[in-house]
């Protein structure tokens, strides 16, 4: 019942995020008051049914603009959704997370990521400081404008939202493209192939809004605690995550999407949410 009432959740919020289907229709993108305002999870600015916008395309727009260096409501956007809810947002709410796993259904021989590779969940964040911070704010052209580099050079959600049914539907752009969209073209397909043998890669491994989310796991109001009187210390929690957390051992891991498949797996019961400081006790 708890997957269930997850993968309803996910679905809503793709739609519901995604809804403008006019944009399907004739190719352009909404422009409406709503644009203005940041979604949760990593939905792309350009897609034809976008209502809202993206927060890392947004930092990258603030960080390369020529007037603004620093915005507050991004900060106490992101701040908010990740003292509240951390990556949670990521198992529940973000549109391409659930693309992942939808594609990660496919059947197929699947690949467990073994410790020997999980430093490379690192990655993701070298990319947030990189290609959503610096690159944005110090690689200017020569009016002093920077580039929104992870969403030009990197997102594949963005070239699957955006730029492909773009492209499809506007002869114009069909007849632009050149070596950047065959570029995005080819890391979505990456994606795509890797996340039906793997769960999750881009979450794991390239996602700068899941790096931001998840430096606020351990202490978001939203978390894991592991009744120490009831935990066995059985194994069946890890056996269970397929993002690789020792959940008895870390069960605030910054890794956790907190999809509760551990929870609801755990024979004793060990495992609960905390959702205020009282829980605590």
């Amino acid at each position: 019942m708890a997957k269930f009432k997850r993968k309803l959740v996910q679905f809503m919020l793709l739609i519901s995020t995604n809804g403008y289907f006019k944009g399907f229709l004739d190719g352009s993108t909404y422009r409406g008051k709503l644009k203005s305002i940041c979604v949760p999870g990593l939905n792309c600015y350009s897609c034809p049914g976008a209502f809202g916008a993206c927060p890392i395309g947004s930092l990258q727009a603030v960080a390369s603009d020529l007037s603004y260096r620093f915005s507050f409501y991004l900060a106490g956007f992101l701040t908010l959704m990740g003292i509240t809810m951390g990556r949670f947002i990521c198992g529940w709410l973000c549109p391409f997370g659930y693309i992942q796993e939808l594609l990660h259904k496919i059947p197929s021989p699947k690949f467990k990521v073994g410790k020997r590779f999980q430093n490379l969940k690192y990655l993701k964040y070298i990319i947030l400081l990189v290609f959503v911070i610096l690159l944005p704010m110090f690689w200017v052209n020569a009016l002093g404008m920077g580039s929104p580099t992870f969403c030009k050079y990197i997102c594949p959600a963005g070239t699957l939202e955006g730029g492909i049914p773009l492209t499809l539907l506007d002869t114009t752009l069909r007849s632009a493209a050149g070596f950047l969209f065959a570029w995005k073209v080819c890391l979505l397909i990456v994606t795509i192939f890797a996340s039906i043998i793997i769960f999750r890669p881009f979450c794991r491994f390239v996602c700068p809004l899941g790096a931001i989310y998840s430096l606020f796991n351990p202490i978001s109001v939203y978390r894991f605690k592991i009744d120490k009187n009831k935990c066995t210390s059985c194994g069946i929690c890890i056996e269970k995550c397929k993002m690789g957390v020792e959940v008895y051992k870390k069960p605030n891991s910054p890794e956790c999407i907190r999809c509760g498949e551990c929870k609801s797996s755990c024979p004793q019961g060990a495992i609960k949410v905390l959702i205020n400081m009282k829980d605590e006790k």
